[in-house]
């Protein structure tokens, strides 16, 4: 396997980790999906929201699992662009009954991908 094949196998894997992270209210997931300066930023219910990566794992916890067991997230990588060990992800997913459109920030840190920030969108 190439390196391009394994960057974007990486990158594919670290964006359902995220997602699924989210629809089970999963930590471990996000905390490992995540770096921990990572910055979450959108607008929810029409107000902007800064969140460290603390607020946004409470927020996720707190709300509890989106999704029985059985059930799979959905989840779409829409493009992605890879510059040696940084990356934009462009995903479209499901949570909580809404439509995202997620911009990820990506590096390689510490041998592995991490989101470094998220800029969302939510759909109405």
């Amino acid at each position: 396997m190439n390196a391009e094949n394994a960057a974007h196998n990486a990158i594919r894997q670290l964006v359902r980790d995220y997602v699924e992270g989210m629809v089970r209210a999963d930590e471990s997931l996000l905390r490992l999906a995540f770096h921990p300066n990572a910055r979450i930023i959108g607008r929810f219910q029409a107000l902007p929201e800064w969140l460290t990566l603390d607020d946004f794992v409470d927020a996720i916890r707190d709300r509890g699992p989106v999704l029985a067991p059985e059930q799979s997230p959905f989840w779409q990588i829409v493009s992605q662009d890879v510059t040696d060990e940084t990356a934009m992800v462009k995903v479209l997913d499901d949570y909580a009954g809404l439509r995202f459109t997620d911009y990820l920030s990506l590096m390689v840190l510490d041998s592995r991908w991490r989101i470094v920030s998220k800029l969302f969108h939510c759909h109405s």
